[in-house]
């Protein structure tokens, strides 16, 4: 289905936005250079990147892992389904626009339970007439419902990209988050993708570790690190592409020089389904 507004979206009133306290999506929109942030936020942004000063390179790097993985997948894998959970607040390049500019028929529905984010949907619901995008409010552990809801979309006898971009690190509980996965992941067939993005203490643990806890005694969504090897454990049972679970700035980067990225601290990976 193609349009303009939230076609899953519940009736009754919105939740009121409170711009008192620091959001998780608001301070990421602030370090990616958005507009969409309060005071609140851009002062707990700045606090952490006074601990981790490569937490704004480290948003960049995960929006830059979102564009080339998309690519690859509309490009290279064909494929034309994308089922985007944690959207978080709508900015440049979205999934839909990287998909749909490379296959104009591609049908994307995005994935999130924050009011902030369903305010800001119809943003991500343009598109190109031969393709679909919707947005379903839902919480990401509840994959039953998601994938019920996201079939009016997506024909999961098809293959189906799954991005986790920034949204498993809110599933502190190894065996829920390992759950949700591969619940989405039995529901779509051969030749499908999953894509992770995700905090790890692998670069500079220490202040990694002291920028989650800054940020969770801040009364945002509490989140966790996780180690490569967590994050490797995810993709159990998938063709893990090269090169594999890295940082994202070293994802198949777009080389400007002769010095490969820095790596910074959200690493990534993209794997297929057999």
């Amino acid at each position: 289905m193609t349009g303009t507004l939230p076609s899953n979206e519940p009736s009754g009133d919105r939740p009121a936005i409170d711009s008192s306290v620091p959001h998780t999506a608001r301070v990421w929109n602030y370090w990616l250079g958005g507009k969409d942030n309060y005071i609140v936020d851009r002062e707990l942004g700045d606090q952490i990147q006074a601990v981790l000063p490569d937490i704004v390179a480290s948003a960049r790097a995960d929006r830059g892992f979102l564009g080339r993985a998309v690519a690859h997948l509309a490009g290279e894998a064909g494929i034309r389904q994308f089922l985007d959970l944690g959207t978080g607040l709508p900015t440049a390049g979205n999934t839909h626009e990287v998909a749909q500019g490379i296959a104009p028929e591609a049908r994307v529905v995005y994935v999130d339970n924050d009011p902030l984010v369903l305010t800001h949907a119809h943003a991500l619901l343009t598109s190109t007439p031969e393709g679909a995008t919707d947005y379903i409010e839902a919480d990401v552990r509840d994959p039953e419902s998601i994938l019920e809801r996201a079939s009016a979309t997506l024909d999961f006898s098809q293959p189906v990209a799954i991005m986790m971009l920034g949204i498993l690190n809110f599933i502190p509980g190894e065996d829920e988050a390992q759950r949700v996965v591969d619940r989405l992941v039995a529901a779509v067939p051969s030749g499908s993708h999953l894509a992770i993005a995700h905090p790890s203490g692998e670069v500079d643990g220490e202040a990694a570790q002291q920028a989650v806890d800054m940020s969770n005694q801040a009364g945002v969504a509490q989140m966790r690190l996780r180690s490569k090897a967590e994050l490797e454990r995810f993709f159990t049972g998938l063709e893990l592409l090269e090169p594999g679970v890295v940082s994202c700035s070293q994802w198949r980067p777009v080389l400007s020089g002769e010095a490969p990225p820095k790596p910074v601290y959200q690493f990534c990976g993209l794997g297929r389904k057999l």
